[in-house]
This record gives C-alpha cells, structure tokens and sequence, in this order.
C-alpha cells in the first residue's frame, strides 16, 4: 500500500518534533539536575562541579565541557527546529522524485558539531578565569570592570551588521536551505555545520554572558534561550536585537558607574 505524500509528511514532522522535544528536555532535566546537585553540595564537593582551585585535570576539564555542551543542547533546539522542519519535508519531497533520502539526524549532528567547537572555547574561556581567580564559586566573573566590558561588548555586538547577517540565515530557513542545499549524507552534516556557524555568529556573545549572570544560573539559561528564540521567529527581529543592545550597553555602564 502506497501512503499519501501529506501524511508521510505529517508523520515525518510528528517524528522529528517528538525527537526534538525528548532531547530538549532530557538535556534541561540534567541541566536542573546539576544545579540542584551545586546548590545542595555547595558545588566543589561535587566530581562534576567546577574545581574550586585554579588547578584542573583532565578529567575536570572533560566535564566541565560535557557540561557547556549539555546546556547548548537544552537552549538550542527550538531555534533550529524550523531548519529541520523543513529539511525533514523536502528530504521527503525529493525521495518521492527519486532522490536519495538522508536522515535528517546527519543535519542535527553537524549542527551541535559547531556548538560542541563553542562548548569547548568556553570550557578554555572558564579554565583561563579559574586560573585568574576571576570567577566566583557560583561561576560568576568577580571583577567588575571585566563583567561590565562583556556586557556592554554583546550589546554593541547586536547593532552589528556580522550580527544581523547571521540572524538573517538563522531566521530564514527557506532561504539557507535554497542557496546551501548539499546532496548525501557528508552533505547534510556540511548543511548543519553552514547554519551552525550561523547561529553560533548570532548568538555567541550572548553565551558569554553567562559568566556574568552565573554559568549554571538556571534563570539566565532559560531567558537566553527564550529570547535566542524570539528574535528568530519574529517578524521584527532586528529591532528586538537592537533593543536588547541598548539594554546590555546601559547595564554595563551602570555595573562600572556604580
């Protein structure tokens, strides 16, 4: 029995969405799980808990990677679900025309391959404070001047032209998809790295103020992934971005003015 094309496509967006979902929240739920381990244990009596010395091993670093790694995973999935969305469906079309089919699993893996490079520069980014005693037990930046010169950097960064052009892309997946389109498997994962690139141009700086707010501040991850969101579904995206701008601007003054 041949399926109708519409509910192929309909079962293939249920699939991806539901898979989508399950990683999202699994990787919250150990997110939460980590937080509430730090608090409970004061964080440095915990294996997978920042070291409390400037002093790292191997071991400390791997985790602390898994760690950025994990919270990427948790905060990004709804940004690309569109991409895969609609990666998923003309995967589908070009199948039915006789095109070879490529799991759309091969674009996601590309895509969180870009995001592991990010995880760990920040992983190395965390290691170089610990070793200048700039970061708190909480994993908060602890000299002031250093925390208000990231803050006013991502909000001049988001009046930048490098920042507007990545959110382009991010937001446009019809368009990424017309001009980047690769054949195969190797293609797809090229496909996801191209839009990972993208996105993590878009929204690095962002990431970084997590050392500002608290890198396991719970609050500040879900509020950085909201807004990650918002600005690439909404129609008025760069007026958002510019607002947010001027915020982090103003609040980085004040954090040195005060």
């Amino acid at each position: 029995m041949i399926l109708p094309l519409e509910y192929i496509l309909k079962r293939d967006r249920i699939i991806v969405i539901t898979g989508l979902i399950i990683i999202s929240i699994l990787a919250w739920l150990y997110v939460i799980y980590l937080y509430r381990q730090m608090e409970v244990m004061n964080m440095g009596a915990l294996f997978f808990a920042m070291p409390m010395t400037p002093k790292w091993t191997s071991t400390d670093f791997i985790l602390m990677f898994l760690m950025w790694l994990v919270m990427m995973i948790a905060m990004m999935p709804p940004s690309v679900a569109p991409l895969i969305l609609l990666f998923t469906k003309v995967n589908r079309q070009r199948k039915n025309q006789q095109s070879p089919f490529v799991n759309t699993s091969y674009l996601f893996i590309g895509y969180f391959m870009v995001w592991g490079g990010f995880s760990l520069v920040a992983t190395l980014l965390q290691w170089l404070l610990q070793q200048a005693s700039w970061l708190n037990p909480d994993m908060i930046i602890t000299n002031k001047v250093f925390g208000s010169i990231i803050l006013i950097a991502a909000g001049v960064f988001q009046f930048t032209p490098l920042k507007q052009t990545c959110l382009d892309f991010c937001k446009s997946p019809l368009e990424f998809i017309y001009k980047h389109w690769k054949e195969g498997k190797k293609g797809a994962i090229k496909m996801g790295i191209q839009n990972g690139i993208y996105c993590v141009g878009c929204c690095w700086v962002l990431m970084v103020l997590l050392f500002v707010s608290g890198v396991m501040n719970i609050l500040w991850v879900a509020l950085i992934a909201l807004f990650v969101l918002i600005e690439k579904v909404s129609a008025k995206s760069k007026w958002i971005s510019f607002f947010a701008g001027a915020l982090l601007i103003i609040y980085g003054v004040l954090v040195i003015a005060l």
